[in-house]
């Protein structure tokens, strides 16, 4: 559930580093991965695509599997993993100094295009991760869907009466779908899924999602599909079943829950947890929201429908902004009736 939350935009005065470039917000070239559940459904949210199957754009991403290039302004051509180590928390924030401490930036940010169905997985927590991935983060996420077939649905949770014993099994024995709890889903909605939660995205969505800046993903069950070198991909049973958190009992999606309204603009909470909040924006044309990045976090602003205009740049659906937390302030203006999405890192 999320938690209303009043944000303090102006804490005391932080101490910025000194560049020789103005911060502003930055926008970037998305990284396009090709995995097999994938299509051409990206192409719907007005995408130049290569040939091929695209399963992700990662819009905003800093991982040693790939970091996005910032595509306009004065820090055009840089990597965002290089912008994060110039500036450090005047990107990223005081409320993400435990990211910091391990070099890395916070979040991730990405679409998918689920033309087939995803693996039923799990992700671990920060302390499973350390522990057996590296440096590795833990993944919690969420998603926000913009495009779903009729019938679409996810997994998500376990069934009432299902243990790890009995889940097991049923892995060995190839009958695992007893215990998988199907979710239907439409555009519109939104699903939080924390680390440690048995999940699967099912076939005919296109979604957003926000997570941690980690790619470690423990798959359990693949459904005897062979990848593009024509072998079965790995599963990661025993990780799995160490992660996986067997009280997420049938788990039902929340409405957002509404925050404020004011003069054309309606904001509504999504999720909120330790990594991240996400809001959801609704502006009339012509409504302007402003804001302040004061040094406590970043702002990532994600046009999901419509125009508008962040502080003099345009943009419009569907992309993806990063405000840096030294930004100072900041509008967003409505060019047209527009939905965003607000992500930001709250204090503890």
């Amino acid at each position: 559930m999320y938690d209303s939350l009043v944000i303090d935009h102006h804490p005391p005065e932080r101490t910025r580093k000194i560049t020789n470039r103005t911060l502003s917000p930055l926008t970037f070239t998305p990284i396009l991965k090709d995995y097999i559940w994938g299509g051409r459904n990206l192409e719907k949210l007005g995408r130049d695509l290569p040939e091929g199957i695209v399963a992700e754009s990662w819009e905003i991403a800093g991982h040693e599997d790939g970091s996005t290039v910032v595509d306009s302004g004065p820090w055009a051509g840089k990597k965002l993993t290089d912008i994060h180590a110039e500036l450090g928390l005047d990107l990223i924030g005081h409320n993400n100094r435990w990211a910091q401490e391990r070099n890395k930036f916070p979040l991730l940010i990405k679409l998918l295009d689920a033309n087939r169905p995803l693996s039923v997985q799990v992700h671990p927590d920060d302390d499973y991760a350390l522990s057996h991935e590296g440096n590795e983060l833990g993944k919690t996420e969420m998603w926000v869907i913009l495009r779903a077939d009729p019938g679409a649905e996810v997994i998500l949770g376990v069934k009432e009466g299902t243990t790890p014993q009995a889940f097991r099994l049923a892995l060995e024995e190839g009958r695992l779908e007893p215990y998988l709890h199907h979710i239907p889903v439409e555009a519109g909605d939104h699903i939080c899924v924390p680390a440690g939660t048995l999940h699967a995205i099912m076939g005919g969505l296109l979604i957003a999602e926000i997570q941690q800046n980690s790619n470690t993903t423990y798959r359990v069950y693949d459904w005897n599909r062979v990848g593009a070198d024509g072998k079965p991909r790995p599963l990661h049973v025993d990780k799995a079943l160490d992660v996986i958190d067997f009280d997420q009992i049938e788990p039902e999606l929340h409405p957002p829950e509404q925050i404020s309204e004011s003069s054309g603009v309606r904001r509504a909470g999504l999720c909120r947890n330790t990594y991240f909040v996400t809001e959801r924006v609704k502006m009339a044309e012509g409504s302007v929201y402003h804001g302040a990045c004061m040094g406590d976090s970043l702002e990532i602003w994600g046009i999901i429908e419509g125009r508008v205009e962040i502080s003099n740049m345009t943009m419009q659906a569907v992309r993806f902004a990063l405000l840096p937390a030294m930004l100072g302030e900041f509008s967003v203006t409505a060019l047209t009736r527009s939905t965003l999405l607000r992500i930001y890192v709250s204090a503890v």
